[in-house]
């Protein structure tokens, strides 16, 4: 408690710091209190009212009227109650002193005050001709900043209505030159699936401010900063808060010619971090500290990130080495701080990365330590991050330059038509050879949907992707197509009382077809691509593919820009539900062996059912359903992956998984194996005997992660302690012992120590006739029993014994039509994240 006090009062003290430099003035300075005929001071600033006399130097017409709030919140600021509405197009006019980098802030508090509801008004706004809002909206208090370069010497901000009788307005808005160096064109390194490059003209983007992160502080506000820009703690954006330690220092950051200045960022930011928390944890251990940031909007658009670092934590110059990851995709290696601050400790540095975000419209950072650390300074560090949405400039158009945006597009598209026709000419030839020799297995009629996919990858590239053409057969992707208006149909139209669950795809409703099939329709949000990847992945995976303990595919439907997928319903739910859900009865021991092993078929014959097999990515126990007679089935394709070659030893991917489940060794190493599944039923495997969550932050932090608590227990031979209350007294001991052996064994720290799939099979068929059977366990089998050692005797009664686990599970094997009615997507009936 002690630590903790001094922490936070140094928290305390550094808020309080003054600024030894002079702070940074600005040529161009334009503060406004819009709507208002007094000026007001905010953060030792004065904004100046807008409406002192009619015809103000800055609005530049009058279609527009100052309105006053009569009933202003008593903590508002005095800024936030006068506005500005505009009823046609119109704004301001600032003239510009030196062209450059500028920033520009609005803020937008709107309220309602005679005969106009702000809350209710959408608008655009442009700068200097170019739009950098559109159908915005709020209905509460919201601060816009941006980031552009100025070539001009008068500026515009014009503020449009979207409707021919509505309104926008403003309630202050902030305009001022920044430091020449705030953003530079050359340095930054643009982060793919495929590798960095440096890119150049960033300054030829607008860059929105989306997120300013203080990592390891407080809040900031304007006034600890030269450029009175707004900080905030990264509490809730860590996705494992347990994972960081937060460090602070007293001492006023070594500012060096070349490096960052107060004017990148304020003191306090590069006077607090977050560290590795390896206090509870193998002084060895080498793990991620990951942020998630969401940024708004579908997958795909650009960002610039700048992370902010500052050695606080070392006591020496080359004690620090990690790796910075952004989008699980590998941003900068071995970052050597000693070296990019000139061997100077507490020296502030940044480092500037564009990333496009991903499916779910966000973008995640990851710090780790590096190989070249030793054994004694495992660590990383992350001080401050900023985020910023990039649009380019060239889309920017004055009425002057109107004439080009339809001339040039023409022109070029003349140019073009030109090159194209005569690529075709040239490679006739080519292709009606090419036609000729293509396979006459071709199927003969094409999808009219995009191609499905299975993205996969190798260790030589990670962008390769595995195509697998559905066959358009009685078993293939067209037999599953099914018509949008069948599906509206089942769902009465997508009747709000029937969703039975959501998740990161869409709703997921209860539904009906015509041959009285019980189903469970996942929809994802109409006209979004967002989950395409995954959608098409389900689709391939599915139709290719059948088990009696995988998850059926009753169909798909693709039509009118909707993505929805179709299972046969189930009766009992996830695994999870029975668990730790106190609306079921829990489950016995018996029936949990008996799930597990159903789970552990499924997954087996997906690792060995094909030359490379497939892996699934996301084994979790909202992905094990239960039929109604508890059967279990594997779901949840959306992730998979084609397993490697017969020459290689893994797949070199980005990370997806659920955390708690995520197999470490994946997660450094960003390469992916069978094996990876193992460990996330390693999890399973515990979480169905101590029913309790993987990850549960509500707990002792030694408790936190249910992987490495029940991983104590285990080896201190004491894992009865920790069981299921439900259980006690149902286990008998040499089942409980095998059980905790074969879970340990899948939790190994590298893949290669962990069973395969088949072994982890039959180690629980053998536990389950241990517990039926009271069994002892025979001198000359140990811990590390595999398949090969279990006699043929022991195996499953009812199922004949083969001389592969995969002949026995294809032994199983059913046609589409022997597939029961009784399954549902698991994630679709929860909000589980990934």
């Amino acid at each position: 408690m002690a630590s903790k006090r001094l922490y936070f009062l140094s928290l305390t003290l550094l808020s309080f710091i003054s600024f030894s430099s002079t702070s940074f003035t600005p040529l161009d300075n334009y503060l406004l209190n819009c709507g208002s005929t007094t000026s007001v001071s905010v953060d030792n600033r004065n904004f100046l009212a807008d409406s002192v006399k009619p015809g103000s130097d800055f609005i530049s017409s009058g279609r527009s009227v100052s309105v006053t709030n009569k009933n202003p919140s008593a903590n508002s600021l005095t800024l936030y109650h006068t506005a500005r509405v505009f009823t046609k197009a119109s704004g301001y006019k600032f003239s510009i002193k030196r062209n450059g980098t500028h920033l520009v802030r609005f803020h937008f508090s709107p309220f309602v005050a005679e005969g106009f509801n702000m809350l209710t008004a959408k608008f655009s706004v442009a700068f200097d001709g170019y739009t950098i809002l559109s159908d915005f909206s709020t209905q509460v208090l919201v601060v816009k900043e941006y980031i552009l370069k100025v070539d001009s010497e008068m500026v515009e901000i014009l503020f449009s209505p979207e409707v021919d009788e509505g309104y926008a307005f403003v309630s202050g808005i902030e305009l001022f030159s920044a430091p020449g160096d705030l953003i530079i064109d050359q340095g930054a390194r643009l982060v793919t699936e495929n590798g960095i490059e440096e890119i150049t003209n960033v300054t030829s983007n607008v860059l929105e401010t989306i997120h300013r992160i203080n990592v390891g502080g407080s809040t900031l506000t304007p006034f600890n900063d030269t450029l009175w820009r707004t900080w905030i703690p990264d509490d809730d954006f860590l996705v494992i808060k347990s994972a960081a330690k937060r460090v602070a220092t007293t001492h006023t950051p070594n500012y060096q010619s070349g490096g960052a200045t107060r004017e990148i960022a304020p003191d306090n930011v590069y006077m607090t971090a977050q560290e590795m928390n390896r206090d509870n944890s193998n002084p060895n251990a080498r793990f991620n500290v990951t942020w998630k940031f969401p940024v708004g909007g579908l997958g795909g658009n650009s960002h610039f990130v700048r992370l902010h670092f500052c050695d606080i934590v070392s006591n020496s110059l080359n004690q620090l080495y990690f790796n910075v990851f952004i989008n699980n995709n590998s941003a900068y290696k071995d970052v050597d701080l000693s070296a990019l601050t000139f061997h100077l400790l507490s020296s502030p540095v940044y480092i500037d990365f564009v990333a496009a975000s991903d499916d779910s419209g966000s973008i995640s950072v990851s710090i780790g330590p590096s190989d070249l650390s030793s054994t004694v300074k495992i660590n990383a560090i992350l001080n401050g991050v900023e985020i910023m949405k990039m649009v380019p400039a060239s889309q920017k158009g004055s009425k002057k330059k109107s004439i080009w945006i339809i001339v040039g597009p023409i022109l070029g598209g003349i140019v073009v038509l030109s090159l194209v026709l005569l690529v075709l000419f040239a490679c006739t030839c080519k292709k009606k050879k090419k036609k000729q020799k293509q396979s006459k297995t071709r199927r003969s009629e094409s999808a009219v949907w995009t191609p499905l996919r299975v993205f996969g990858g190798s260790s030589r590239s990670r962008m390769s992707e595995v195509t697998i053409n559905t066959s358009p057969g009685p078993n293939g992707s067209h037999s599953l197509r099914i018509p949008f208006v069948d599906i509206q149909s089942a769902t009465n139209n997508f009747d709000q009382t029937l969703i039975i669950g959501s998740g990161g795809f869409g709703m997921v409703y209860k539904g009906v077809l015509k041959d009285n099939t019980k189903v469970a329709i996942k929809r994802g949000v109409p006209g979004s691509r967002q989950g395409l990847p995954e959608f098409q992945t389900e689709i391939t995976v599915l139709s290719k593919i059948r088990h009696r303990h995988l998850v059926s595919l009753v169909g798909f439907c693709e039509e009118q820009s909707e993505m929805i997928l179709v299972y046969e319903y189930m009766e009992k739910g996830p695994l999870k539900n029975h668990l730790y859900s106190s609306s079921h009865p829990p489950l016995s021991w018996k029936q949990r062996l008996e799930i597990c092993i159903g789970a552990a078929r499924g997954l087996h014959y997906l690792h060995t059912g094909s030359t490379q097999g497939i892996i699934h990515r996301d084994i979790k126990s909202t992905n094990i359903l239960l039929d109604e007679n508890y059967g279990a089935k594997v779901a949840d394709f959306g992730l998979s992956r084609s397993g490697p070659c017969l020459d290689e030893t893994h797949v070199s991917t980005g990370v997806k998984g659920s955390f708690g489940y995520l197999d470490p060794e994946y997660f450094r190493r960003q390469q992916l194996t069978d094996k990876s599944d193992v460990y996330s039923f390693g999890v399973v495997l515990f979480e169905v005997l101590c029913a309790r969550p993987a990850v549960d932050p509500l707990l002792a932090r030694e408790q936190v992660n249910l992987a490495e608590w029940a991983m104590q227990w285990q080896k201190k031979g004491m894992l009865d302690k920790i069981i299921d209350p439900n259980l006690v007294g149902q286990i008998k001991a040499n089942s409980l012992k095998k059980f905790g052996e074969t879970a340990e064994k899948c939790l190994a720290d590298y893949g290669v120590d962990r069973p395969t799939m088949g072994d982890v099979l039959w180690n629980l068929e053998y536990i389950l006739q241990l517990q039926e059977s009271g069994a002892p366990i025979e001198p000359q089998e140990d811990s590390n029993m595999n398949a090969n050692d279990l006699p043929r005797s022991r195996v499953t009664p009812g199922v004949p014994y083969s001389s592969t686990q995969s002949e026995r599970d294809n032994r199983l094997n059913v046609s589409s039509s022997d597939i029961s009615t009784t399954l549902v997507f698991s994630q679709l009936i929860n909000n589980d994240g990934r």
